[in-house]
């Protein structure tokens, strides 16, 4: 089986999320406890209600075991969410979820950074559990949204 389908040749992003593909690589490492993170700065994805866009910093943190998310692969799912309609938590937990089914890591946490609708940022976290015993687990890096000045 071709675990890597999209990596090395051209692939177009996907219509929306149902459609995209997810890939993965096998861990050089599978015996050792380390995170993995993915920084997405510039997440977008539409209102369900008006159609707007919304946009969000994504943290993906991870423990691998036996697969890595393999990145190409990773960017194109997140892109295909550019047009799809769905509130911010669906869209976090959607990312989230789909990386645990994929890859299987011992332990996943998302951090969903919404810019403000209506005026109120909405921040969306979720993880599968408790962090692995022994796991430096840096902080996620985003600020909390204070507006202008």
């Amino acid at each position: 089986m071709n675990e890597t389908p999209q990596l090395g040749r051209d692939a177009p992003r996907p219509a929306g999320p149902e459609t995209a593909v997810l890939d993965r690589v096998p861990n050089p490492h599978p015996q050792d406890v380390y995170l993995a993170r993915f920084t997405q700065p510039e997440f977008t994805t539409l209102c369900p209600v008006t159609g707007q866009p919304d946009f969000a910093h994504l943290v993906i943190d991870y423990v691998p075991a036996a697969w890595l998310v393999e990145s190409k692969s990773l960017k194109l799912y997140l892109g295909s969410f550019r047009n799809h309609g769905a509130f911010h938590e669906d869209c976090t937990l959607a990312v989230a979820k789909k990386i645990v089914a994929v890859a299987e890591p011992r332990w996943l946490r998302i951090g969903g950074y919404w810019y403000p609708r209506g005026g109120m940022p909405i921040d969306v976290f979720w993880q599968t559990g408790p962090a692995p015993e022994g796991l430096w687990l840096p902080d996620q890096g985003v600020a909390p949204y204070r507006g202008r000045g």
